[in-house]
């Protein structure tokens, strides 16, 4: 457009005729007019390729995995289910645009770069923090292990002192007053050590409505030989645990009372009752950092989620570095092997037309002929070789391997050679080991993983003690309700006489919430429970097992350090000797190519015969995949010595956040003009 723009306007210029300007003006004109045109379509057109392209290229590879907590309003939010983004499957838009008429170009950091952002193996560890952070939340709430029922309010019997029952029970006469509630104190839990209490607060709301019928055959404490009772009994509780081993519960629970009993004097009735309990252990399960052992190890856990991602990427990466130049050295085998069968063809041709000539027999063809088959064998071998190295490349940076029909029908180009320098700059081997020491992510959490064996032998160790527990609890009842006035017949000793409820107690909910606020009937109780186990041998055991287990932990940590300095000094070893192996492969070689020439020489004089040059064709073809192998040799033993320091990532620039993300910010941009195809 710019350059159609120049042109016009030179045309324009060159109209220098007096009488022709205005028709010079009106094309300048309509050419502005056009190029403003022009130039609007083109920004429309960028402006709809932003808006359309990129969403459907970038929107499900960049939906960010998490699992994220409701956003309803707050008192709704605790009991929704949290969110998680579906899987992400397609591959980022760099894989793409790397791909030039099916041929992908890559250099290594772009490998790296698409493995980052493509590798399954590597999207599965993005999930292990996330799950960490979910089992610290999970922790924090306390409680027994997922599974373990809790307790829940049973309710139907009505307060002490509340009608027939209620008398009775006060009386000492029967056991079914007072509102009672299931524990799961006794349960059996599938887990070491004690376990910690609820942490977070838990609300429970109890309704029930009753109607029952009961024949009684005591006429004198009833009035009437069906006991009929019309009851309400509505309980609410809150109770919460905490880290030093204790729990407390709060409770108002009001009881409503009708029935035809004769002898009640207040029917119908309601009875509020406020209760407040708290229970605290002193032995057994007592003890901020016991209880919080499994709070403290997930948390550490979490803390080290970033090394433990990194020991995950690292081989990853260093699989996709050996593959890479793999591939470099396959392309490089192949063509050593196309060089060696275009020497045996050249080399069988020249015998044919020297047998036609009569200066060679027939059967110094036969052996040149054998040669280029030998040669063709070889390249075949090779191809098939690189072929297989590529597959394993596309699979390594990519979600959907060769299942892709664009990726697995592109031939992968490498734009990076093996590079070896002349010198390996190497520290001394202490200063090297207390480099791995220091980067080294397997170390690193096996350290951690002694801390929390450390901190879960905490619940065995506890476990031991015997169980003693501070009961305290505290309640205050209230009593009202409709007066019933009742005549007590004449006796011998007494005259006939009226009975009915003291004034105090007439009244509605209001007047017996009042009674319990002001504490008029109180009730207090404390004590203690004590439980042991005689011969205890369970926690003993249990005790025995942990700390046994610790020792053999600590015992493969200091194992893991000490290998460290043999894994450093093997390759540092590994790494000399490569450079060795390719020294002595070069030299090899060179050697052999002059020799081969030599031989050349020799026979094209009549100094020497087929079979000679042949033989050194072969030679010549073997010490040039001894080279390049040596070349293998030295790349896998410079990021296998990479990785044994635990440097991988800083030795090939890839942030650790940005492998976190999958999203690699270096943009990849390919060479002008391309190479061409290997």
């Amino acid at each position: 457009m710019r350059e159609g723009g120049r042109k016009f306007r030179n045309g324009a210029g060159s109209v220098s005729d007096p009488d022709s300007k205005s028709a010079a003006n009106l094309a300048h004109a309509r050419g502005s007019v056009s190029a403003l045109a022009a130039a609007s379509r083109q920004a429309l057109a960028l402006l709809l390729c932003c808006f359309l392209a990129a969403p459907l290229t970038w929107a499900q590879h960049e939906q960010a995995i998490a699992a994220e907590r409701p956003k309803a309003p707050i008192f709704l939010r605790p009991y929704q289910a949290v969110s998680t983004p579906p899987i992400r499957l397609a591959n980022s838009n760099r894989l793409d645009s790397l791909i030039r008429a099916g041929k992908l170009y890559l250099t290594a950091q772009d490998a790296i770069a698409l493995a980052i952002e493509n590798n399954i193996d590597i999207e599965v560890a993005r999930y292990t923090p996330i799950l960490d952070q979910w089992n610290v939340e999970l922790y924090k709430a306390g409680g027994s292990l997922p599974g373990v029922p809790s307790g829940s309010a049973q309710v139907g019997a009505v307060a002490a002192g509340q009608g027939v029952q209620g008398s009775e029970s006060a009386a000492g006469l029967s056991n079914g007053g007072g509102v009672q509630r299931g524990s799961t104190a006794n349960a059996t839990v599938t887990q070491i050590g004690p376990v910690t209490p609820v942490l977070d607060p838990v609300f429970q709301q109890s309704v029930d409505f009753s109607h029952l019928s009961n024949p009684t055959s005591n006429y004198t404490n009833t009035g009437v030989d069906n006991l009929v009772s019309q009851s309400r009994v509505y309980d609410s509780s809150i109770g919460q645990g905490w880290l030093l081993g204790g729990k407390a519960s709060l409770s108002f629970d009001e009881s409503y009372l009708k029935q035809n009993a004769t002898t009640n004097f207040l029917n119908p009735s309601v009875s509020p009752v406020l209760s407040l309990s708290v229970n605290q252990n002193l032995l057994q399960a007592f003890g901020v950092a016991m209880n919080a052992r499994n709070i403290t190890i997930h948390e550490r856990t979490l803390e080290m989620a970033p090394d433990q991602f990194k020991s995950t990427i690292i081989p990853i990466i260093a699989n996709v570095l050996d593959l890479y130049y793999g591939l470099v050295a396959d392309y490089e085998d192949v063509r050593a092997k196309q060089t060696a069968l275009k020497v045996a063809q050249d080399f069988y041709a020249n015998n044919k037309r020297q047998v036609q000539i009569g200066t060679l027999a027939p059967l110094d063809v036969t052996t040149a002929e054998a040669q280029v088959a030998s040669s063709q064998e070889a390249l075949v071998v090779s191809q098939t070789t690189l072929k297989q190295q590529e597959n394993q490349l596309k699979d390594a940076i990519s979600r959907t391997g060769l299942a892709d029909p664009a990726l697995a029908a592109a031939q992968i180009i490498p734009l990076d050679t093996i590079h070896i320098p002349k010198t390996d700059h190497l520290p001394p081997l202490d200063q090297l080991v207390a480099t791995a020491m220091a980067n080294r992510s397997d170390i690193i959490l096996q350290k951690v993983g002694v801390e929390n064996a450390k901190t879960s032998a905490l619940g065995t160790a506890n476990g031991v003690l015997p169980q003693l527990v501070a009961i305290a609890n505290a309640s205050n009842q209230g009593l009202s309700g409709v007066p019933i006035t009742t005549t007590v017949p004449a006796t011998p000793k007494q005259p006939a006489r009226t009975i009915t409820a003291q004034p105090y107690f007439v009244g509605g909910l209001g007047n017996a919430t009042a009674q319990v606020f002001r504490r008029n009937y109180p009730s207090e109780d404390g004590g203690a429970f004590y439980h042991e186990a005689l011969r205890n041998r369970t926690a003993q055991a249990d005790y025995a097992i942990d700390q046994l287990s610790l020792r053999q932990t600590e015992l493969r940590y200091h194992q893991a350090v000490n290998q460290v300095a043999v894994d450093v000094s093997n390759q540092v070893t590994a790494l000399r000797q490569a450079r060795a192996q390719y020294e002595a492969a070069v030299h090899n070689r060179i050697l052999d190519q002059q020799l081969l020439t030599a031989e050349q020489k020799k026979f094209a004089l009549g100094a020497s015969t087929p079979y000679l040059v042949v033989t050194q064709e072969s030679t010549l073809a073997t010490a040039q995949s001894a080279e390049i192998a040596a070349e293998v040799a030295y790349s896998n033993a410079s990021v296998a010595f990479s990785q044994t320091l635990g440097t991988t990532l800083q030795d090939n620039n890839v942030s650790l956040d940005e492998a976190l993300s999958g999203r690699i910010s270096r943009n990849s941009s390919l060479p002008n003009p391309l190479p061409p195809a290997k």
